[in-house]
């Protein structure tokens, strides 16, 4: 039960995050006024009049909320990574929507790339010349958005840096996962003059998170 008159708002990353959030929120006892998963609407009152749920793109919560349009987001690191964190508390891991971020290819694609450049297909730019430069690579990066797994199966690319679950889809495109970067799940963040400024409200919802995650750990 969140209890505070800050009136908060909440940013929601679409997709698989939103699935795995919703649960939680009944835990919090918080109710949305539509079914996110099937409405068109954007912004959703729910039964706690001082807390609304924004429904955005996942790569667009760390900037809704880093610059005030929302005081609290769900994000995944993977997301936070590539963003950087500037503006943002991150307070608590959801342990929700929990893969890998990894690099993958053909076998034995990183040795017959030999000492040239490594071409390396992502939507994660930032974090994936990160990652090579500190393995002291040079690489270049094709940025793409989806169908990953097609960049090295038409010679787009030597490697992918994306999410991995179970690794299906890599098994069945003949690649295989090499590396991983990070170990991802959902985190809380919070914009830091909210933190602030409605701190009352801000810590009751971490506080309802945080039951909610130990309630289905």
């Amino acid at each position: 039960m969140i209890e505070s008159t800050d009136s908060l708002t909440l940013a929601l990353s679409k997709g698989r995050i939103l699935e795995d959030t919703l649960p939680m929120l009944a835990r919090m006892g918080v109710e949305p006024v539509e079914d996110p998963l099937v409405s068109r609407r954007l912004v959703f009152p729910t039964n706690h009049d001082n807390l609304r749920l924004l429904v955005i793109r996942a790569t667009d919560v760390p900037t809704f909320v880093a610059h005030g349009a929302a005081d609290v987001g769900i994000a995944g690191k993977d997301v936070l990574l590539e963003h950087g964190g500037a503006g943002l508390y991150e307070p608590l891991d959801l342990d929700i929507a929990r893969c890998r971020l990894m690099v993958a290819g053909y076998p034995g694609a990183l040795e017959r790339a030999g000492n040239r450049p490594l071409r390396v297909a992502t939507k994660y730019v930032e974090t994936a010349r990160a990652w090579f430069a500190r393995q002291g690579r040079q690489v270049e990066v094709v940025k793409l958005y989806g169908s990953m797994e097609l960049a090295p199966i038409v010679g787009l690319a030597d490697v992918i840096v994306d999410l991995v679950d179970t690794g299906g889809t890599l098994k069945a495109n003949g690649l295989e996962a090499f590396e991983t970067i990070e170990h991802i799940s959902s985190r809380l963040v919070v914009n830091k003059a909210s933190m602030k400024m409605k701190h009352a409200g801000i810590d009751s919802l971490l506080q309802a998170f945080a039951s909610a995650r130990q309630a289905a750990a």
